[in-house]
């Protein structure tokens, strides 16, 4: 990886590569050329240990979650029609002075 300066992070083609302490002392930087320029490799000691994304683009990389995914697959369960008896469960009250 060969540095551009010492105030920019070296690039591979189209990926910008951060070291460690750079990315530290300049994260701000870090994340608005990940908006506008796409992802930000962090590196220590020459190996690539994280990358920083946009909002936008890890929304796209996992999905919004909002449980749909789990009662859609229960509702297409083989066991979706089987009914379970849950007894109630009555406990001792004890009286409580306010």
């Amino acid at each position: 990886m060969d540095s551009i300066g010492a105030d920019e992070p070296s690039r591979r083609g189209n990926t910008s590569y951060w070291q460690l302490q750079d990315a530290k002392a300049r994260f701000s930087d870090v994340v608005r050329r990940a908006v506008e320029q796409g992802s930000q490799h962090v590196t220590v000691n020459g190996e690539e240990r994280a990358v920083v994304v946009s909002a936008q683009e890890y929304e796209r990389l996992t999905g919004h979650r909002t449980g749909r995914e789990l009662v859609l697959l229960l509702a297409e369960s083989p066991l979706a029609e089987v009914e379970f008896e849950h007894p109630r469960i009555t406990g001792p009250v004890r009286d409580v002075d306010l």
